[in-house]
Order: structure tokens, then C-alpha cells, then sequence
């Protein structure tokens, strides 16, 4: 690309920003600077001092300097490091500490002297934390300084846990963290109200000394906050934007975090663009948003005094652009999830044949299918389709630790009531209550309160598709062996879990597959479940002639919606069917109220997925379509 169109194309970038397909890519670019640092103060005879993060962003990073390490010779015996934070009060051995995770994740796999290893201590008296702090930013002085800085970024705008409010000359200091920083941190300690409130932190001021900074960020998640921190003014409300006062600063991201920069999400307004039917959806979706007026109204003076000039003087004018954007839209509705029997497919989301489809709904958790498509799913089983659902996951690390102590005792009571022998079950109910009681925050439940905590969720399942209309022979439970595993393991083995996927789809051969695409899941579940049931049918493609007649829906809801331009299929849902929903969700009575791991939204799940159906139909009527009660969306997904 020219010089002169990559600065026109950047221009509302006030960083140097480098983007990578995937966060694998950019972790070993990354890695590969740090060897060549590394390589090159080594030929001097001097040491490389290295400022570290922690968190899940540099977790490929460090797998990669494993990798050089083992494989390539790169050796560590000279590098001094240097972590940016510490929990406060921490304890170095706790599950939760970045000592644990520093040394488990990469210092216990190098060869670099513990000596050189420096991690803020969380176990400070807090009237001496000022003074460690002081003497922690001389000892980097005193070894010639950072090298480098590797950074993630919160959600809050946070580097290191600089938090909103921090100064831009800040030293290393006791903090206390953000809301939002802790309810992201609830799940490493077992809920929010066990992540500490404090942290002992490098300032920003430490961190602009470093000789180079690299920012990184994966997934789009974060792609809202690193829009505001490199396009974004300086302002002490997103700490990150002021590292735009640095001259050595680079931010490193995958696709999917740059996905909102100005020039990957509304490239017309900084480059000209090969226009193609999606891109100019989502312009004219976004003009009609943006000056709020319905798509059929929008004119050529509308396109040219938004930036869309090109688009209208190539493909104009705005009357036909207008025409083809709301006939695209207005056919991705339909009240036939299932395909509409004897009529013209040509212009619907799904095909009319076979009249009877066999329709698997994949749910990572035992509510996800209610919650996300709860109407479709309903609408499904009226039409007169074969629909199964298949959990993926027990779901049991969501469930509060009372409830298993009231399901125990119901147990208990009905045993007594019909005559049976209650000595095991009320000793079980003794070592259960007695663990209970002295539970450590996160700690891992043992095997019978897993397993308790599991039937909870499975019987809330069998009553939510019952509710549904699903037939019981139609419910299959696959409990999937990585979700378990995951709890002791790092990046369990998926192969077993893909086996079991492909037995299922193998045995009911369908003609549609619905499998959750939201994968801001806050515990990375829906991803891991999106990949497996992905990884099945392309390996089944290829030996299976029925998967040639299959196609794979995604759906979202628990966490966030897709964007209106994406969706491809969106079912209307009446006011009575809004409440059919509502009530089947409502059948998962321990995520009721408030669930265990609410993410950074506080409405249940019904709320939420009631509001954002009811947003997602308000947002077609706003384009000039129907107005509808609410709508549940879909994206159709190539595994072909």
C-alpha cells in the first residue's frame, strides 16, 4: 500500500497500531522482538530488563517464548524482569496471585534466575507499601531501566490496574481497583465479592519510561476500549489514552479488537472502498443510524455530507442503493425458522425443503438455548420440526453453594417419606455441609457436590424444553468432558469432546445445527463449545453426505446481540410468544434472581434477553421495517 493512502487510511489512529489475523500471529511477532532485544544486549555484554503482564492476553506470548526457549536456545539466564502489579493483600502461594501465574505459566518453563524475577508483594503491612514502592522503581533505575513494557489493556482503559482517574506521571502505588475490573476477576476467585479491592500497581508515569511499550488486546471484547485509547482524546477517564504521549509505543492486536477503528468498521470515511453487497449494507445501516432516518428517506445530499460520496456517485443514486438495502433486510424476516412449506425459498433465510427438518440445537450451558433463541426454539416445535437440543456442559460451576445444601435436605425428606434408608445420603449431606463451610473462594468443589450442583441444572433443563414442547428422547445431556477438566488443566485436550459431537450429529443427521455465537461469554465456554461443534462437522463433511444438506445457524443473547448489519436470519416474536420465552427461561430457577457469574451485566438473563430481542426489532423499525415486538437474530455460518 502507498504511504500516503496507509497515513489517509490511519489518520484517526494516534498510535502506531500493528494488527495480526489472530492473537497466535501477533503473539509471535511479539515474542520475536523481545528475542531480537534480548539477542542484541547479550552481544554487549549487557542484561535485558523486561517490564511483564499477566492476565489471559500475554498467555500465547509466554507460551511462544517457551517455545524458543526449548526449541530455538533462547535463553533467559540474562534478562531481569519486572511485573507491573500485585493483588493487595496476596498471599505469593494463592491459586490467584501473579506469582502463581508468572512463575506456572512462564518462569517455572525458562532458565532465568529467580533473583532477576521481580513481582510486586501483596503480603506488605499497608503503612509500608509507599516505601516498597519507591524502592521498587529505584531498583529498575538502578539496572538501566525497561528494555521493554508489555501491556494488556482492561476494559476499564486500565494499564497495569491504573485505573480510571490515575495521573499520567503516576509512580508505583497502592490502588483501589474499578467495579468492572473486579466482576471481570469473579471468576478466578469464586465471585466478585472475593476479589480484593486493592492492587499494588506500576504507575503510568513508570511505565512511559520504558525505552519501547507493546500494547496488546485480542478479541472483540476489547475493541470498544481500544478504540477510545488510540482515537480517543486524553482524558484520565481510559488511563491507556495517555500513552499517545509516548513516541515508543506500539499496540499489537488481532482482527477482531481492531474491529471497531475507525478504518476497519467505517473504512468510507477514510479510504475509498471496493463496495461489495455486505459493506454497503453496513454503510447504509450506519447513515440511517447515524442522521436517524429511515433507509427508504435517506438522498444523495445525505451520502455526500457523511462521507459516502463514492458510494452514491459509483452505485447511485441513493433511491436504488436504498431499494437493494431494505429488500436485503426486509428478507432476512421470517416467522418459519424452519423453512416456510410450499412457497418460494429464493428470497428467505431458509429452505422450504424438506418440509420436516431435523433441527440440533447445541447449548454450552443448560439455559443457553431459552435464553437465545427460546422463541424460535418454540416456534421450531409449533411448525411441526424434529427438534433435539443437546447440552454441551453440566453448567455446575454456576450454581450458589445453598442451593445444593436445599436440594440435598428435599432429597433427604422425600427418602424419609417413602420409606427408604437415609444413613448414606444424610452423611454425604454432613461432609458436604462441613466442606461448605470451610470453602476457600475458588476453590474446586469435591466429586459429590459437583455432581449435585450438575443434577440441579439438568432437571432445570428437562423442564425448560419440556416447557418448550421438546420431546424427552429429543433432550440429550453430551456433558462434555473439557468443561471439568478445565478446572485443573490449562487448555484440556478437545478431541474427546469432538468424538462426542460427532456421535451426536452422526445419530440425528440434521438439516439445521443452532450453536451459540456469543463468545463474550466472560468464561470462555461458548468459544470452546463453538470450536468443537465446528471442528465435528468439518471433519464429518468430509466422510457424511447428509452434512452437505446441513446448515449451521449461530445465535447470541446471554451476552450481546449481533449487529444489525450481520444478521442473515431474525424471527419476529409476538407479545405471547415474548412471555413463552420469559417462562421457559424461568424454569432455570438457580440462575434466577441473580446467577453466580453475571458478568458485567446486573439483570437476569431473562431481562436481558427480553430487552435485547426487543432492541434488536426496535432497531429494523428505526431502518423503516415492520414493527415488530421483539426479534431473535441469527448469522449463518460456512463449514462447508
Amino acid at each position: 500500500m502507498p504511504v500516503l493512502n496507509f497515513l489517509e487510511e490511519t489518520r484517526y489512529e494516534k498510535l502506531s497500531v500493528e494488527v495480526f489475523p489472530d492473537k497466535i500471529k501477533a503473539s509471535q511477532r511479539v515474542a520475536r522482538e523481545i528475542s531480537q532485544i534480548i539477542i542484541t544486549k547479550n552481544s554487549i555484554g549487557k542484561k535485558t530488563v523486561l517490564g511483564l503482564a499477566t492476565g489471559a492476553t500475554p498467555l500465547p506470548l509466554y507460551e511462544e517464548l517457551i517455545r524458543m526457549h526449548n526449541e530455538e536456545g533462547l535463553s533467559f539466564k540474562n534478562v531481569i524482569t519486572f511485573n507491573l502489579d500485585e493483588y493487595f493483600p496476596m498471599q505469593p502461594t494463592s491459586h490467584q496471585s501473579y506469582v502463581s501465574f508468572m512463575h506456572k505459566n512462564l518462569f517455572d518453563h525458562i532458565d532465568i534466575k529467580r533473583e532477576n524475577v521481580h513481582i510486586p508483594d501483596g503480603t506488605l503491612q499497608k503503612e509500608k507499601i509507599a516505601d516498597y514502592c519507591r524502592q521498587y522503581e529505584k531498583l529498575i533505575e538502578e539496572v538501566g531501566g525497561l528494555d521493554l513494557q508489555i501491556l494488556g489493556i482492561g476494559r476499564t482503559g486500565h494499564v497495569g490496574f491504573n485505573e480510571p482517574g490515575s495521573a499520567p506521571n503516576s509512580g508505583s502505588r497502592l490502588v483501589t481497583l474499578d467495579d468492572l475490573t473486579r466482576r471481570d476477576a469473579a471468576r478466578d476467585f469464586g465471585g466478585k465479592e472475593n476479589v480484593p479491592t486493592k492492587a499494588i500497581t506500576m504507575g503510568i508515569g513508570t511505565i512511559l519510561k520504558a525505552r519501547k511499550i507493546i500494547l496488546m488486546a485480542w478479541s472483540g471484547k476489547k475493541s470498544s476500549i481500544i478504540k477510545k485509547a488510540v482515537e480517543g482524546e486524553i482524558s484520565s477517564s481510559v488511563p491507556a489514552t495517555f500513552l499517545q504521549y509516548s513516541n515508543k509505543v506500539k499496540i499489537v492486536l488481532d482482527k477482531e479488537a481492531a474491529s471497531e477503528l475507525t478504518r476497519y468498521d467505517i473504512p468510507w470515511l477514510v479510504k475509498d472502498c471496493l463496495w461489495n453487497e455486505q459493506l454497503i449494507k453496513k454503510a447504509v445501516i450506519w447513515l440511517s443510524s447515524k442522521i436517524e432516518k429511515p433507509i427508504l428517506k435517506l438522498t444523495d445530499e445525505d451520502y455526500n455530507n457523511n462521507g459516502m460520496a463514492q458510494l452514491v456517485t459509483e452505485q447511485g443514486p441513493a433511491y436504488n442503493i436504498n431499494i437493494q438495502v431494505f429488500n436485503t433486510l426486509q428478507h432476512t424476516i421470517t416467522g418459519w425458522p424452519g423453512g416456510k412449506p410450499n412457497s418460494d425459498d429464493s428470497q428467505r433465510p431458509e429452505r422450504a425443503l424438506p418440509t420436516k427438518k431435523r433441527s440440533l440445537i447445541f447449548s454450552p450451558h443448560p439455559d443457553d438455548d431459552v435464553i437465545s433463541m427460546g422463541g424460535t426454539l418454540i416456534r421450531l416445535v409449533d411448525q411441526g420440526h424434529d427438534v433435539h437440543i443437546a447440552y454441551q456442559t453440566s453448567g455446575n460451576t454456576a450454581v450458589w453453594d445453598r442451593d445444593v445444601l436445599r436440594y440435598m435436605e428435599f432429597a433427604i425428606d422425600f427418602n424419609k417419606s417413602i420409606g427408604e434408608n437415609t444413613c448414606e445420603l444424610t452423611s454425604i449431606y454432613d461432609r458436604t455441609r462441613k466442606f461448605l463451610s470451610q470453602k476457600k473462594p475458588n476453590e474446586i468443589d469435591p466429586y459429590e457436590i459437583q455432581n449435585v450442583k450438575a443434577f440441579i441444572r439438568k432437571s432445570e433443563a428437562y423442564a425448560a424444553a419440556r416447557y418448550a414442547g421438546v420431546q424427552d428422547s429429543n433432550i440429550h445431556f453430551l456433558e462434555l468432558p473439557f468443561y471439568d477438566r478445565g478446572k485443573t488443566v490449562n487448555n484440556p485436550s478437545k478431541e474427546e469432546d469432538i468424538l462426542i459431537t460427532m456421535e451426536i450429529l452422526q445419530k440425528i443427521k440434521p438439516h439445521q445445527v443452532f450453536t451459540a455465537g456469543d463468545f463474550e461469554d466472560p468464561h470462555g465456554t461458548h468459544i470452546v463449545c463453538f470450536e468443537i461443534v465446528l471442528e465435528a462437522l468439518k471433519r464429518l463433511n468430509n466422510k457424511e453426505t447428509w452434512t452437505k444438506d446441513c446448515w449451521l445457524w449461530l445465535y447470541r443473547g446471554a451476552w450481546l446481540e449481533f449487529k444489525t448489519h450481520d444478521i442473515e436470519m431474525a424471527v419476529p416474536l409476538s407479545p405471547q410468544e415474548v412471555e413463552l420465552k420469559r417462562n421457559a427461561i424461568f424454569q432455570h430457577q438457580s440462575q434466577k434472581d441473580k446467577p453466580v457469574f453475571p458478568g458485567d451485566d446486573e439483570r437476569e438473563f431473562w431481562l436481558r434477553a427480553q430487552e435485547r430481542n426487543r432492541e434488536t426489532a426496535r432497531s429494523y423499525h428505526e431502518l423503516g421495517l415492520a414493527n415488530y415486538e421483539a426479534m431473535e437474530a441469527f448469522v449463518k455460518w460456512e463449514f462447508h
